[in-house]
């Protein structure tokens, strides 16, 4: 069996494409923005790579920094067409299945050439793909055509699987998988509450995500609530570093930033939630975050955004966790940090839980070949 997968370079997607490796399929990737080069985690799977541009010139980048606007006029006339380069694909490497990744950037830039021919397409629906989609610049019109065209789909939630049959998709819905195709949790780096001093803080402020409301909410806490800890922000944003910069409460902290541009290696981050007493994560608009599923299997109290009500399908407000009703609200936020921060004994219970809910229906081994034989399942039903 063939697989051309379509996608945007991720680490989720690279770690969901790792499930089929030794599963005997044939595996390509089409790198539909053509982002860098080859990565070296899926290094089994053909990729194609290097075929936007027609011609890299001398002091490309320089050019891009200096003057976008010259840079942009130069790329129209110097950049081949996704169309045309991923029909180039299909010809040569004549896949059973296309499996696309994400909607806005992998899935409509192929839709025309996917609608011309019959191969069974599925699309694994990511964050705010269906939530959020007309914020992300998707019109109704847009969407009801790629549903249309989509033959199967896969959720990381329950919520979107609700969303797309209301907007008229009436085709296979393969299940509901997490984003990276499961956790593999390293047992060891989980910390007994009585060693958590982290407070951990998801910093992406990129429009959905709020991360500036959790740190306006912590410069409301009490100093007498984060005595003995220290505070982590990764993934931050530029802006996220200037609000911290600029606040003489927040400088005033013990705060380590990790920047977003500056990528934290998933083990790295896995060992800062085992030893993490609370994780914050607060956005407008999400699916399942793995973010939030790899902090509760490593043991991480769980303070999230409930957008569209997809976080409450793991995490049960007060009980194994707490949901941020209002993202928007840092007063609302800081309440719940003081709330997690004072029941030591509710942390210790939620950690048991999660650690368990998580290996039980998240974990990686479990989930591989459930992943292996869905693609054996749409291959079977076009034979």
């Amino acid at each position: 069996m063939k697989i051309l997968l379509v996608a945007i370079p991720n680490h989720h997607f690279f770690q969901w494409a790792n499930q089929l490796k030794d599963s005997g399929y044939e595996v390509c990737w089409f790198d539909v923005t053509d982002g860098g080069s080859k990565s070296e985690k899926i290094d089994w799977v053909t990729q194609i790579k290097g075929w936007k541009l027609k011609w890299d010139f001398p002091f490309r980048s320089t050019l891009k920094k200096r003057c976008l606007k010259l840079y942009k006029f130069i790329q129209k006339s110097n950049e081949n067409s996704v169309l045309a380069e991923f029909q180039k694909t299909l010809t040569s490497f004549q896949p059973d299945i296309v499996h696309c990744f994400e909607m806005q950037l992998a899935g409509l830039p192929i839709l025309p050439i996917m609608e011309q021919n019959n191969i069974p397409f599925i699309y694994s629906s990511w964050g705010s793909d269906v939530f959020y989609f007309e914020k992300l610049g998707v019109s109704n019109q847009q969407l009801k055509q790629f549903y249309k065209r989509v033959n199967y789909l896969i959720t990381d939630c329950k919520r979107d699987y609700k969303l797309v049959t209301k907007f008229g998709y009436s085709n296979s819905f393969l299940g509901v998988f997490p984003g990276n195709g499961g956790l593999e949790i390293n047992i060891s780096k989980i910390k007994p509450v009585s060693e958590r001093s982290l407070i951990l803080i998801k910093g992406y402020d990129d429009g959905v995500g709020k991360a500036s409301k959790v740190l306006e909410a912590l410069a409301l806490v009490s100093t007498t609530y984060l005595e003995g800890k220290r505070v982590v922000v990764y993934s931050a944003d530029q802006v996220i570093k200037q609000q911290i910069e600029q606040s003489k409460i927040l400088s005033g902290l013990s705060i380590t930033i990790h920047l977003r541009s500056q990528f934290i290696q998933n083990q790295e981050l896995l060992a800062l939630m085992g030893k993490s007493c609370i994780h914050i994560a607060n956005s407008i608009s999400d699916g399942m975050p793995n973010a939030l599923l790899e902090a509760m299997a490593m043991g991480a109290f769980p303070i999230q955004s409930n957008p569209g009500n997809v976080t409450e399908e793991v995490i049960t407000d007060t009980e194994n966790g707490l949901l941020i009703h209002n993202a928007l609200d840092e007063k609302e936020i800081a309440t719940r940090i003081v709330e997690a921060l004072k029941d030591v004994k509710r942390r210790d219970s939620a950690q048991d839980f999660n650690i368990n809910l998580m290996q039980t229906h998240y974990n990686r081994a479990t989930l591989r070949p459930q992943i292996e034989k869905l693609y054996q399942t749409v291959y079977q039903e076009h034979q």
